[in-house]
């Protein structure tokens, strides 16, 4: 199949500007993804609808098969995703959907191609979850397609040496398998801060940028610079460009191997670094040089299952994991699942915006015994451990609904309990709250969406969630200051504690706690050593003051020691 020409930047080529999604710098050729395979032109005549509904179908079987293949040869969050994507493709309602289209006169990919695209419409309007879902589909769609047309398997470029990863966005079942010896850098036309390939390439420390308007112009083999601190890529740069970067990633990892222990400021105010986790190896995460978790996200416990966990199957998880942190402190995250993260057993009814509706804390309201079962199971299982255990709630909105759940945690017999931020009414009425809960954590990423009105699937509006948008900034500022004032802790796990500079505006505001993916976890230690309690708070005052999040994320970079961002 031809591929689509794309514009050819020259020698001396503007410098391209996106977001900046994972910090580092990267210089090598560009290795472009393949463009999806496309359908003919001209639709061939159609053979007996049964046939090509059963040819259809199996496509999408091979599909799935082919994904359980490669599941098979990973662990942890990698096998968990392409599983997933493998039940998407042997999804009943999919297939229903197909052979409806075949039955209708459409040829075996062409029913594949309409039927997912109409799927995808459904799942992109009831946005949050299933939104983000949408894109896995696609995935699906442009296997089988390639299976039935006889076309390449899309798929992670192979150039045979190290690269820069450029494409319009990656699909789940290829960023599960990057390969951080090869891909240098990643560049994506789409995608926001937030979005997989953003939290996935931090996981890998890969540098990054997303959200780059241009990246369509870069050809493959042309040499490009990438700098995931400042959301830059310089295509064809100079020796000079090229060798002030490479010496500048070996001056950061000669930097970061020493970086190690508890998180401090350079005058000694500790700063816990501790650990996002969910479904993967206990032994792995216990093993990082952390101070403990600071939000273990359980939903791979419910997701994708006909019948809710037992308190038994659920005690086992949480005690393998506990165990791994002794001493260490182990934050909770309730199930954050409903309308938009759908659950088999859970109906909550239809809703026009699930990501307003019924999710999180709030799915308590209907299904109490939920939430009453996954506290007894954490409850039992810190009891068998050394760890010391601290529960919180997502989505929570009101003093009152923090109370009830506080007062949930304690008749389990959990003594520490708070709550997640990530609601602007939560965080305009911080002081009030923070006298009812152990402590706070922020979640920036849905704490954004909701404050900028920006639904954070949604690929076209990548600045309005970037985390140094001052207006969320602002809102941060005043849960620290709450918490400041009430002697109460206040930490952070969404992805902003994972940028180095984005730290150190945040301990600036109040911030006690940062909580992100192990590879950042070096280089946020790094910048917190270099700086005083009092600098991150100049650091932070320039960023609430600025006009964009692009200005307040160039006022510090300034304003920073060289180091962090060198």
């Amino acid at each position: 199949m031809a591929q689509t020409e794309h514009p050819s930047p020259t020698a001396g080529a503007t410098r391209l500007s996106g977001i900046p999604a994972s910090p580092g710098v990267a210089v090598g050729p560009v290795a472009r993804m393949a463009d999806p395979p496309a359908l003919p032109a001209e639709r061939p005549e159609p053979g007996d609808p049964g046939t090509e509904a059963s040819t259809a179908r199996g496509a999408l079987e091979k599909v799935a098969d082919l994904l359980d293949a490669q599941a098979a040869q990973l662990t942890g969050e990698a096998a968990a995703v392409l599983g997933a994507l493998a039940l998407m493709a042997r999804d009943p309602e999919l297939g229903r959907r197909v052979e409806e289209r075949a039955g209708a006169g459409e040829p075996a990919a062409w029913a594949v191609h309409s039927a997912c695209g109409a799927y995808q419409e459904l799942m992109l309007a009831a946005g949050g979850y299933l939104a983000e879902r949408a894109a896995d589909l696609a995935d699906i769609r442009d296997r089988a397609t390639a299976l039935l047309l006889g076309l390449p398997m899309p798929g992670l470029p192979d150039p045979g040496v190290a690269h820069v990863l450029v494409a319009d966005d990656l699909a789940p079942a290829d960023t599960v398998r990057l390969d951080p010896e090869q891909v240098l850098g990643i560049v994506t036309r789409l995608g926001g801060p937030t979005s997989h390939t953003v939290i996935l390439a931090r996981a890998l420390g890969i540098p990054a940028v997303v959200g780059c308007s241009g990246a369509e112009t870069l050809r493959d083999g042309v040499p490009v610079a990438l700098d995931g601190d400042a959301g830059t890529v310089e295509p064809e740069p100079d020796a000079e460009t090229a060798d002030r970067m490479l010496r500048r990633t070996e001056r950061r990892r000669a930097l970061l191997a020493e970086s190690t222990g508890p998180g401090r400021t350079e005058d000694g105010v500790p700063v816990a670094l501790l650990l996002n986790a969910g479904e993967g190896d206990p032994k792995e995460a216990g093993a990082h040089d952390s101070e403990g978790v600071g939000l273990l996200r359980t939903e791979f416990l419910f997701l994708d299952r006909a019948d809710p966990p037992t308190v038994a199957a659920q005690t086992d998880t949480y005690t393998r994991l506990f165990e791994e942190f002794s001493g260490r402190t182990v934050t909770v995250r309730t199930l954050d699942a409903g309308s938009d993260k759908p659950l088999a057993f859970v109906e909550t009814g239809h809703e026009d915006n699930p990501a307003l509706g019924v999710r999180g804390f709030r799915t308590s309201r209907v299904h109490p015994g939920l939430l009453t079962d996954q506290l007894a199971a954490i409850a039992a299982a810190s009891r068998e451990t050394g760890a010391r255990v601290r529960v919180m709630a997502p989505m929570v909105s009101t003093p009152d609904e923090a109370s009830d759940f506080v007062a949930l945690a304690r008749e389990a017999g959990i003594r520490e309990a708070g709550v997640m931020i990530e609601v602007p009414g939560a965080a305009l009425l911080a002081d009030r709250l923070m006298s009812r809960v152990d402590f706070v954590s922020i979640g920036t990423n849905d704490l954004a969406q909701y404050t900028m009105a920006a639904d954070r699937t949604l690929g076209t509006l990548p600045d309005l969630l970037d985390p140094w948008q001052p207006a969320l900034l602002a809102l941060v500022g005043a849960v620290g200051a709450a918490g400041e004032r009430s002697g109460r802790p206040v930490g952070v796990c969404g992805e902003a504690a994972a940028d180095p500079l984005l730290a150190l505006v945040l301990v600036g505001l109040g911030a006690t706690s940062l909580s992100m993916s192990a590879p950042a976890l070096p280089a946020v230690r790094h910048a917190l050593a270099r700086h005083s309690q009092g600098e991150c708070r100049r650091l932070a005052e320039l960023a609430t003051a600025a006009s964009s999040a692009e200005r307040a994320r160039e006022a510090v970079r300034s304003a920073a020691h060289p180091e962090t961002v060198d």
